[in-house]
């Protein structure tokens, strides 16, 4: 029985251990460039910082800086804030990897376009972070912001990890939005209740108050990452031209079946 245990195993598999261990690779190996160009970028707290401020004054002249508003509102609740640190810190990890499993066994057929776009959407993001290092608002407690991942956690503010994996001002634009529209919006067009598509169709707005209310982001990083999942959106539909049976993400229609010839044009022929 141990012997046949793989084989069963990769009966389970949609295409087998090569395309498993291949995708795995892929993502290791992305995520790896990810942190390294992250952090091989800008870590100069003045520029950060003076970005961080144009972005408080563009907020202002729009009236729409309610950022430390709205914190000061949640921080009310010590249960709102403990879910929205616990829920920013596993967004992107724990959250992250159950959502690419579930795409690549339940839903084998898109996930290869939700990989393209999400390996687009992180090069659009290292951009963003290598052009406009910005300081996030968990590092303005002079304008009354306070970083709760910090004092809910006690995880350093600079992550502890090495600068040349991270780079704290890796704040525009935000990701964890562009990753929240990219799979919930994708999730809505796959769910067939009507309650999951409602829950996933809110998935954004719940990870874009996260950001806020944690102090890691500004509505700012937020409209960025929208931008940022629709031009990703846009780029896999591209992408999607050159190997359509594989990276499209709805499934190419079948070929009709050629009707049979009329027995005279059978026997002239």
């Amino acid at each position: 029985m141990l012997r046949r245990l793989p084989a069963r195993i990769e009966g389970r598999l949609p295409k087998g251990w090569m395309d498993l261990a291949r995708q795995v690779g892929l993502f290791g190996f992305a995520y790896l460039v990810y942190r390294l160009v992250e952090g091989a970028a800008d870590h100069s707290g003045a520029l950060a910082y003076t970005h961080a401020t144009e972005i408080i004054s563009l907020e202002q002249s729009l009236h729409v800086f309610v950022e430390q508003s709205i914190q000061s509102w949640a921080s009310s609740s010590h249960l709102v804030m403990v879910l929205a640190t616990y829920l920013y810190i596993n967004a992107q990890t724990t959250i992250l990897i159950a959502l690419l499993l579930y795409f690549y066994f339940a839903h084998n057929r898109h996930y290869y376009f939700v990989r393209n776009m999400l390996f687009v959407a992180m090069a659009i993001g290292l951009t963003g972070y290598l052009l406009f290092p910005t300081m996030p608002p968990r590092f303005l407690g002079n304008w009354g912001f306070v970083d709760t991942v910090h004092s809910i956690t006690g995880a350093s503010p600079t992550g502890g990890v090495e600068p040349v994996f991270f780079n704290p001002y890796a704040a525009v634009p935000s990701m964890h939005v562009a990753f929240a529209l990219m799979f919930g919006c994708t999730l809505v067009r796959l769910s067939h209740s009507w309650v999951a598509r409602v829950w996933w169709a809110c998935w954004p707005l719940l990870i874009t108050f996260v950001t806020v209310v944690t102090a890691n982001h500004f509505f700012f990083d937020a409209v960025t990452g929208a931008l940022t999942a629709a031009l990703a959106a846009a780029v896999a539909f591209r992408l999607a031209r050159i190997r359509p049976h594989v990276w499209a993400f709805a499934p190419q229609p079948a070929a009709a079946p050629l009707a049979p010839a009329p027995a005279a044009q059978v026997a002239v022929s």
